[in-house]
């Protein structure tokens, strides 16, 4: 087998996100042939070469990849490895017999569309900002949400120190009697946090959020807690996304 970067490796392997994985190896988290590797651009052959994560070997499975769609339910952290004992999304998906991650993240107290997989490729796609994949979320808020309120989402709002990028965004009902709004809004970008403060930005508080798609790929077939395997047109329409 010809050499690969070792971050690929890692990802491939289901460690995490290529990325994430290049935080590991910049932390000193990884060996190959028990030499610590602390900085990128090393390559290794998967065939000769003995990698260990934290100490642990990293099996290279060459097999088939796996892409799994999860309609997340609330008070499931999106983690492969936690310390604080909570419910995972992978406590979901354990009869998968191939280890995968999640792609990308949803917080605790969000709902929805959830990809994982072993493809570490797929994921970079998936997450960098750069391929603009849409996410489209469903945003329960409260007060009434104003046409000035959405065209300020629409064309950007300052959050923490950045301001967002356009944005498409629809009233989907208000509730004069309850005070809340229901919204719409669809984002390419993948700020921590980021729809809650989008929300925050126009003085609107999110009391429930639930991402709907990842692309054109939507759960609305699936149950809360539920997953299934994306087809062939699913994964090739994701890959070749550029909005």
């Amino acid at each position: 087998m010809e050499e690969i970067r070792l971050q690929k490796f890692l990802a491939d392997a289901g460690i995490a996100s290529r990325r994430k994985c290049e935080e590991y190896i910049l932390q000193g988290k990884v060996k190959v042939n028990d030499k610590i590797i602390n900085e990128l651009g090393v390559k290794i052959n998967p065939n000769i070469d003995k990698v260990k994560f934290e100490n642990k070997d990293v099996k290279y499975e060459n097999n088939e990849y796996i892409y799994i769609l999860l309609n997340k339910p609330i008070d499931y952290v999106t983690t492969v490895h936690e310390q604080f004992n909570r419910k995972t999304v992978m406590d979901l998906v354990k009869d998968v017999d191939k280890r995968i991650v999640p792609v990308g993240r949803l917080d605790m107290y969000t709902s929805g569309a959830l990809i994982l997989t072993n493809d570490g490729d797929f994921i970079y796609k998936i997450t960098h900002p750069k391929h603009e994949i849409t996410k489209t979320y469903t945003v329960t808020v409260r007060g009434i949400v104003s046409k000035e309120d959405v065209e300020k989402l629409e064309n950007g709002v300052k959050i923490d120190d950045y301001i967002t990028k356009k944005a498409k965004v629809k009233i989907l009902k208000t509730d004069l009697q309850k005070n809340i709004s229901r919204l719409e809004i669809v984002i390419h970008e993948g700020k921590n946090r980021q729809i809650r403060k989008m929300c925050e930005a126009i003085n609107k508080k999110v009391i429930a959020l639930h991402r709907s798609k990842i692309g054109k790929v939507d759960v609305k077939d699936l149950k809360i807690g539920q997953w299934r395997y994306l087809t062939k047109k699913e994964i090739d329409d994701l890959k070749l996304d550029k909005k």
